[in-house]
This record gives structure tokens, sequence and C-alpha cells, in this order.
């Protein structure tokens, strides 16, 4: 009876041992991170060296602008490059942003939109390592990720360090869309990418070294910080608005299948507070949701600025399941009944898309499948030659 008592009495001390938290062991920490927040992997980088940052607004570690964190940190910024919207993030789209000193830091600020596209070796002369920290929203027309190209371009011919602090993408997940011709290559597209890259800045960073895309196949000296607990199927909506007029992941989630809109007749809610997240045009016919743009921060003098627009309203729809789509296009280009009169700039519309094909297509009223098959082949070998540079797991 003793030795049954006994048994029982360690029985129940290794249940109770085996339900106990063990509070000693290490609980790993799944906490996404960003490039930025992970200073120990590249202050020594900077360390006695003369920095320039490539930033804008969404730039920062915690709720601090990377600028001031660094300065704090006693690194030596000399130079603030600011991309398209600027080094605040409040300029309209396309805006042209000028040259000036950060009133907070002091700092020479060098526009990157406008004439001045690439750092100039003048620009660079007096610097030692370049830091690119942009957040990103995975579409191809997005501009920051050309300003990324020419950054790399100019790191590459005057032999500087780049360092790109990585963040994840809103559509990273997934690849989709027309690949770029060449011969439409501009600012709002430089390089044989789909209108949904599915990369992150850092494997955009890659592959345009890897395939050299960088002007007579110069190579840039490139390290990568990497996002920590990120995937590829992540759903991330980045806490700051990386512009004026993408407020949130919905509109981010929208804007590669919309964004086709600008240059046609067709408002995509520029002027409102719903950017990106309704579609509608003078026409009753477009739709029957209403809304009327007006001059706003970030939007002034916006398409169909004060006329009633008559169209559809996107905020409800699964956009991330959905993924990028034409059937907007379509529906508004028949409803609309114009023809080719339908864009306000055809050589504009042919860049956003990548091609002039599309316009052709519409045209001659094909279905959404019937294009997507013409630009498959492509889109496959993409996707295929996209594997080689992904960081993160799909």
């Amino acid at each position: 009876m003793k030795f049954l008592l006994s048994f029982l009495l360690l029985l129940n001390t290794i249940l109770a041992c085996k339900t106990q938290p063990q509070t000693n062991a290490l609980i790993e920490d799944k906490t996404l991170k960003m490039g930025a927040d992970r200073t120990e992997l590249y202050l020594p980088d900077l360390k006695n060296k003369r920095v320039a940052l490539v930033v804008n607004h969404t730039s920062v570690i915690g709720r601090t602008h990377l600028a001031d964190s660094l300065k704090t940190l006693g690194i030596d910024i000399k130079t603030i490059f600011a991309p398209e919207h600027g080094f605040r993030g409040t300029a309209d789209a396309g805006e042209t942003i000028k040259n000036g000193l950060d009133t907070k830091t002091g700092l020479p600020i060098i526009s990157l939109y406008g004439q001045n596209k690439k750092p100039s070796a003048q620009m660079l002369k007096d610097i030692d390592v370049l830091i690119f920290d942009i957040q990103d929203v995975g579409a191809r027309f997005y501009t920051f990720i050309s300003t990324l190209h020419y950054v790399m371009e100019a790191a590459a011919e005057n032999n500087k360090l780049l360092i790109v602090l990585d963040r994840p993408n809103p559509n990273g997940h997934y690849a989709d869309g027309p690949v770029l011709d060449k011969k439409f290559s501009s600012f709002v597209g430089l390089n044989a990418i789909p209108v949904v890259h599915g990369c992150t800045v850092g494997e955009l960073a890659e592959m345009a070294n890897g395939e050299n895309w960088l002007k007579n196949g110069g190579k840039c000296k490139l390290k990568i910080i990497k996002c920590l607990n990120y995937t590829h199927q992540t759903s991330y909506e980045p806490p700051i608005a990386p512009s004026p007029n993408l407020p949130n992941l919905q509109a981010m989630l929208l804007y590669p299948s919309i964004c086709f809109f600008e240059p046609t007749e067709i408002s995509v809610g520029r002027g409102t507070d719903t950017q990106f997240q309704v579609i509608g045009g003078p026409q009753t016919g477009y739709g029957a949701y209403r809304f009327t743009p007006t001059d706003k921060p970030g939007a002034m003098n916006p398409p169909n600025e004060g006329k009633l627009c008559y169209g559809l309203d996107l905020r409800g729809i699964d956009a991330r399941k959905h993924g990028f789509t034409l059937k907007y296009l379509i529906d508004f280009y028949q409803k609309s009944g114009l023809g080719d009169k339908f864009f306000n700039s055809p050589s504009f519309f042919d860049k956003l898309v990548g091609n002039d094909k599309l316009r052709k297509q519409l045209q001659d009223k094909l279905t959404e499948e019937e294009i997507r098959k013409s630009w498959q082949p492509d889109l496959d070998n993409y996707r295929k030659m996209r594997k080689k540079y992904l960081l993160y797991e799909e």
C-alpha cells in the first residue's frame, strides 16, 4: 500500500511539472521588425562614415524618424535625398519637389523627383555610405522603386555602399499583370517587371543587380537589412500612409487595379476621403455610388473637381482575395462609349500599363481572360526569375 501511495505521489508530481509553464525557457519573439529597427546590423557600417539618407516620412524607427535616431546615435549625416511627395510626404503626386533645408535637423534636402532623379558624382563626393529606407506598396508604377534604381546606379558609378533597410510589401503575396516592355520604360516603370511585382525593395535591389538592369551593367555594393518575422503571406498595413492618396490598406490593395484610370476621365477618389477606394465619372451610367472631388491637401485640382461622379464604392470588397483585375477598367471603358477618347493621355496610359497593346485590346472588346493570355508567358518567366531573389518565405 505504501508503495502504491508513493507511486501515485510521484506520478502526480510529474504531471504537475508538465502542466506548469516553463518560466525559465526562452520564449521566441515573433514580433514583425522592420530593417530599420535592427540597428545592430547596420550601425557598425556607419561608424566614422559620412552618410546620406534616401528617406521620406515613412522612414521611422518606432515613432522616431530615422534621421533623428541616427543623429542621436552620433552618426554623421550629411544629406537627405527626397523622393516623390517630398521628405515629409505631403506633396501631390507629380508635384515638383524643391531642394532646401529640413527645419528640424538643419540637414540639406536634395530632391530626386523632377528634373534631377539621380544623385550626381558631385552630390556624392563627400559621402561614404547611402541608406535607402522608404515604404513601398508593391506596384511597378509607384515611383519609389524607380528612385531606388537610380540611387543604385549612382552608388555603383561612384563606388559607394548602399544599405537598404527593408520593409514589408502590402502587395507582396503575389505577382500579376503585364510585364513592362522596355520600349515603354519611364519613371513610372523602368524595368521588365509586372504591375504587381511581389517583391520587397530589398528583393528588387538584388534583382536589379542580378539581372544587370543598372546602366552599363554596373553592380552596386549592396547590403540588405532584412525584416524579421515577415513572409510574403504576411498581411501588412503600414502604420504611416506612404503617400497622401493611399490612406489605408484597402487603397493599397486596390491601387494596382485602378491606377490605370488616372489618364482617363474617371476619378479614383483623389479629392475625397476615399482615395483609391472609389471610382466614378460624370456619366450616370457608370454606377449608383456618387461622390464629388474637391481640393484637399495632397490632391489639389483633382480630376473632375467639383463634378458629381457616378460609379462604384469598393471599400467593402475583399481586395486581397481578388488581387489584380482589369474588370473595372473594361466595365467603365465599355460603359463610356467614348472609344479612344476615354483616355485623356494615351501615351501615359501606355506607360502605366507597360505596353500599347491593352488600349487596342479594349477597343477590340477582348475579355479579361483573353487579355491575360497575351501577357501570361512573360509573367510566367518573371515569376520563375523572381524566385532567385526572394529573401523571405513565400
